[in-house]
C-alpha cells in the first residue's frame, strides 16, 4: 500500500488531515490490485464517456422578470468566475435580468461589507463565486434579514443548501480527484512516480488533494514521492524553484504529476521550468478546471495528458435557475453535475473543439423549456 510521504510541511498535511474528514464513503476494506485496477478503468471510462443526455431538472418555476443580481467575484481575473459571470449574463437574458459585477480581486475577507454593498445596490439575488462563504458570515446575515437569496459557485466545497446560501453549486472535489487520481494509475499500469502539486489556502482544493492522496493509497504499484503546497497566487514565483529541488531528489523516478489546478502545468509548461523535467517525460493530469491552455496541451499530447473541466456555461445556467427558484418561493433543484475527464481520446465532443468543456445535452433549451412554463 502507498504511504503519504514524511517530507510534507506540517501546514500542508494538516490541511490535508482535515479535508480528509469532508470525504466520506472511502472504501473500508482494501481491494486486491486486479479489483482496484477494474474498478479504476470501469471509473475513468465513466468519466470520459460523452456528456450529451440531459439529467438535470425538466420542470421549475417561470422565470421572474426584470431582476438585479450582483455578482460577487473572488477575483475576476480567474478564467473560471469570469467564464460563468458571462453565463450568467446570456442566461438571465431570459428575464430580461441585469447583472452587476462586484470584483473582490482576492480580498473578499471583509465580513459584511461586500455583501452589505450589494444590498445596497438593491439586488433581487446575490450571487458568491469563488468567494467562502464561511467568511461571510455577517453578511449573510443581513442578506436573510433583507430576504434576498445568495447562491454560490465554488462558495463551499459541499453541494446543496449550505451556510445560509439557497444552494451552492460545484463539482463534487472528491469524484474530481478520484477520476484524476484513477486515470494517473490506469495510465501508468499502476506504476507511477507521482508529485501532487496542491494549495492548502483554498478548502477546495484542499479537498481535491486529500482526496487524490486516499484513493492513490490504494495502487500498491504506485508512490507519492511529495506533495508540494504552492499556493496559486505566488506559484509563478515559486514553482522554479520547486521543480528544481524535486528533479535534485527524486530525478526520473518522478513519471506523473496530479495537480488540483491547471495553472500548475501553465508552469512546469513554460521555457523556464520545461528544460527542468525534459528528462523525466513527465504525464500528467489536472482535477481541473478545464482551460484552454490545457486542452492545447492535451491535444500536443505533450506534459499533460488529461484534465477534469467544469462546465462553466451550464454551471451558469443553473446558478440563475436556483437564484429563480429561490425567488418564486420553489426549493433548490438538488443537481449535480456529473464529473467528466478529458483526454486525447475525447477532446473533439461537448466543446473541445472551442478547447472548453460545454456539455452537448442542449442544457439551454431545457431551461428556457422550463421557465416558460
Amino acid at each position: 500500500m502507498i504511504v503519504i510521504p514524511s517530507n510534507i510541511p506540517s501546514k500542508t498535511l494538516t490541511v490535508l488531515l482535515l479535508a480528509l474528514s469532508f470525504i466520506s464513503g472511502a472504501a473500508t476494506a482494501q481491494e486486491n490490485p486486479m479489483q482496484f485496477m477494474s474498478r479504476a478503468n470501469a471509473k475513468v471510462a465513466r468519466a470520459a464517456a460523452l456528456k450529451n443526455k440531459w439529467e438535470g431538472p425538466v420542470e421549475g418555476p417561470k422565470i421572474q422578470k426584470k431582476k438585479k443580481i450582483i455578482f460577487i467575484a473572488g477575483d475576476m481575473s480567474d478564467a473560471g468566475i469570469a467564464g460563468v459571470f458571462h453565463g450568467v449574463r446570456e442566461a438571465g437574458a431570459a428575464g430580461s435580468w441585469e447583472t452587476l459585477p462586484i470584483d473582490c480581486r482576492g480580498r473578499c475577507n471583509q465580513g459584511a461589507a461586500i455583501i452589505t454593498q450589494a444590498l445596497d445596490m438593491k439586488a433581487d439575488g446575490i450571487i458568491l463565486a469563488g468567494v467562502d462563504v464561511t467568511t461571510q458570515a455577517k453578511g449573510m446575515a443581513a442578506a436573510a434579514k433583507a430576504k434576498v437569496p445568495v447562491v454560490g459557485w465554488h462558495a463551499s466545497v459541499r453541494n446543496g443548501p449550505t451556510d445560509g446560501l439557497f444552494t451552492n453549486i460545484t463539482s463534487n472535489p472528491k469524484e474530481v480527484a478520484q477520476v484524476a487520481a484513477l486515470y494517473t494509475v490506469v495510465d501508468s499500469n499502476s506504476k507511477a512516480g507521482i508529485v501532487v502539486f496542491t494549495d492548502s489556502t483554498n478548502s477546495y482544493m484542499a479537498a481535491k488533494s486529500a482526496a487524490m492522496i486516499e484513493t492513490l493509497k490504494q495502487c500498491e504499484g504506485c508512490r507519492i514521492l511529495s506533495v508540494e503546497d504552492v499556493p496559486l497566487n505566488d506559484a509563478y514565483l515559486k514553482m522554479k524553484s520547486v521543480v528544481e529541488v524535486l528533479v535534485k531528489r527524486h530525478g526520473t523516478k518522478w513519471t506523473h504529476t496530479i495537480a488540483v489546478n491547471d495553472f500548475y502545468f501553465d508552469l512546469l509548461d513554460s521555457p523556464s521550468v520545461a528544460p527542468l523535467v525534459a528528462a523525466n517525460k513527465l504525464t500528467g493530469i489536472s482535477a481541473g478546471d478545464g482551460s484552454p491552455a490545457a486542452y492545447r496541451r492535451i491535444r500536443a499530447n505533450g506534459i499533460q495528458t488529461g484534465t477534469v473541466p467544469e462546465p462553466l456555461a451550464m454551471h451558469a445556467w443553473q446558478l440563475v435557475d436556483e437564484l429563480n427558484r429561490a425567488m418564486s418561493g420553489d426549493q433548490p433543484s438538488g443537481y449535480v453535475t456529473p464529473v467528466h475527464l478529458v483526454t486525447a481520446q475525447n477532446i473533439a465532443y461537448d466543446g473541445g473543439a472551442r478547447n472548453t468543456f460545454d456539455p452537448a445535452n442542449d442544457y439551454r433549451s431545457h431551461y428556457q423549456q422550463a421557465w416558460s412554463r
